[in-house]
């Protein structure tokens, strides 16, 4: 393949951007990937390029799809807030209030807001699930009402990496009667005319771009002699790596370019997006067109203690960082997310990214089909980006 054309357009003083955007195909391999902004509700940055496939027959087009792993949590979230917002779910009610179920083997007290800040415990189920489980929306959240907590719930956090989407999900369902994808749909992307799906439609599979590569588990092995470790594990002191190895394959996911991986519902990890429409979602939040004030601040409030670290982020990289979470979203704390320590969003794995900064009024969405950095933000692509994108907005604010 030849140098990426870059299609799309920048409002004046963002130039900046799309030589960022030109120079992650060149310096950092991106095969497909586009980029978009919003500021004050106005699309100033929205520029696409290169393939859809690794082989380069398919070029990427300005209205493709593609799997964004974690990003997905974002939007899952907001489904969450959005009830919170109209007064039909309390964040501090017990989740047993609205899935019965849940109460089993000591999880009667946990609120809601321990789904959503990763403080629940519930990492992977007890018992090993088989290949093709992520498709059974029943069966794995039968699993999780059943399972014992992995830690005392509220005591430590640990990313829920899969279960998330289930957990927050069936309440969702509960209250609404409709699976986390249509509510979605039918409230918040539908309206906004976003290409944002989770469970996407057999008849938008054309538009998805395949991911190219997958989760580095070499990496992993390479730091224990013995191998990657695989459940099922009793404890989570039965291996360094049992907290990772639990929240990111105890529920198997298949192929992520298959029409049925596409098509499920797994709202932790699935949502298939154009950066476009992430944009204008996190750009309608920032704007405060979804959720009132008072919900916005509370999406964005720390639950996270002062210096405490992550089970699961830890284990991926034991001398890692600190970590802070939202109510299902990660926080600005190493400005990820430009300048504003109140901007909020959600990366995935690979490298996409999304946040929001009501302060600048600014929305920003990367997404791409080279699996490159992990969920937080970090990728040098995404990075990139965001620099040239603040680096924009100073220059026209003068």
């Amino acid at each position: 393949m030849g140098p990426a054309t870059v299609h799309g357009r920048c409002a004046p003083g963002f130039a900046g951007v799309r030589e960022a955007f030109e120079r992650n195909f060149r310096e950092h391999g991106d095969i497909g990937a586009a980029v978009a902004v919003t500021l004050d509700g106005e699309t100033v940055v929205d520029l696409w390029g290169g393939h859809a496939d690794a082989a380069g027959t398919r070029a990427w087009e300005r209205d493709t799809l593609v799997n964004v792993y974690s990003t997905s949590k974002g939007m899952t979230a907001l489904c969450a807030h959005l009830l919170v917002d109209r007064g039909e779910l309390d964040l501090d009610a017990p989740v047993a209030r609205y899935w019965p179920e849940f109460g089993q083997a000591g999880k009667r007290d946990i609120p809601v807001r321990w789904l959503l800040s990763h403080r629940a415990g519930l990492i992977a189920p007890r018992e090993p699930l088989p290949a093709g489980c992520a498709y059974d929306w029943d069966g794995v959240c039968a699993s999780l009402a059943a399972a014992a907590p992995w830690w005392e719930p509220g005591t430590a956090q640990g990313y829920h990496a899969v279960t998330f989407g289930y957990l927050v999900g069936e309440v969702v369902r509960r209250i609404t009667g409709q699976s986390l994808g249509t509510f979605l749909r039918g409230e918040i992307t539908g309206p906004l005319g976003a290409g944002v799906f989770i469970g996407t439609p057999a008849e938008e599979h054309a538009r998805c771009a395949d991911m190219v590569g997958q989760l580095d588990e070499a990496r992993l092995a390479a730091q224990f002699p013995g191998g990657v470790p695989r459940p099922p594990f009793r404890a989570l002191s039965d291996h360094p790596l049992a907290v990772v190895m639990l929240a990111l394959t105890s529920i198997p996911t298949g192929d992520v370019n298959s029409a049925a991986y596409r098509s499920a519902e797994i709202p932790a990890g699935n949502a298939h997006a154009g950066a476009r429409g992430l944009a204008t979602v996190y750009g309608a939040l920032a704007g405060g067109r979804l959720v009132g004030p008072a919900t916005l601040e509370a999406m964005r409030r720390s639950q996270s203690l002062p210096g405490e670290r992550d089970l699961t982020m830890d284990a991926l990289a034991p001398a890692g960082r600190e970590h802070r979470w939202g109510l299902g979203y990660m926080l600005n704390h190493q400005g990820q997310a430009g300048p504003n320590p109140g901007a909020f969003g959600h990366g995935g794995a690979g490298g996409s990214f999304a946040f929001a900064d009501p302060e600048n009024r600014l929305s920003f969405a990367y997404t791409m089909n080279k699996y490159g950095g992990g969920t937080t933000g970090d990728d040098p692509r995404s990075r990139g980006l965001v620099r040239a994108v603040y680096r924009a907005l100073e220059g026209t604010r003068g």
